[in-house]
């Protein structure tokens, strides 16, 4: 950490980390947009999986040792990690668990998926790259956890959310 930082209050660090997560939501989708825009949308949505996939990995491995997680925290583990990744300073997002003690994770408010909409684009079709994105991370933090989709544009049923995941501890 640099001395820039270190001299920065609570409160200033806490709005930082906000920024901080807008500026990598937006570099996400600069990106994304530019290859977008040169190769289509099937090719900007190929190399999003695998950038998510190998991302959503890495992220999970920090968080864990992080919370300081043990090898196996089960959805529990998941239910502390995932207000920690970077998209949730960004996003509005809920987390609760069903009837059946699955863990559901819904985004409320989507900066992509606002962003999308304010430049009159098409909403991004990230169902595929959620399951990769999701899945990767809840088993980076426990690999007995399987991911399910239950809301996602363009398959988004949920209307009270941008999109709607469901995780199982698979034992």
């Amino acid at each position: 950490m640099n001395d820039a930082l270190r001299a920065l209050s609570r409160d200033e660090l806490e709005e930082l980390l906000v920024i901080y997560a807008k500026n990598l939501v937006a570099l996400d989708g600069t990106w994304f947009q530019s290859l977008e825009r040169c190769e289509g949308m099937d090719a900007a949505m190929r190399h999003d999986v695998e950038a998510w996939r190998r991302f959503s990995k890495v992220e999970a491995r920090r968080i864990k040792a992080f919370l300081s997680l043990e090898e196996h925290p089960g959805l529990a583990g998941l239910a502390r990690a995932l207000p920690l990744r970077c998209q949730s300073a960004a996003n509005a997002d809920e987390l609760r668990f069903d009837e059946d003690g699955a863990l559901v994770y819904r985004i409320t408010d989507c900066r992509v998926q606002n962003a999308r909409e304010r430049k009159g684009m098409g909403f991004h079709p990230c169902k595929s790259v959620g399951e990769v994105e999701y899945g990767e991370f809840a088993r980076g933090i426990d690999e007995r956890i399987g991911c399910e989709c239950l809301s996602c544009f363009p398959e988004a049923t949920d209307a009270t959310c941008n999109c709607a995941w469901r995780f199982t501890l698979d034992v």
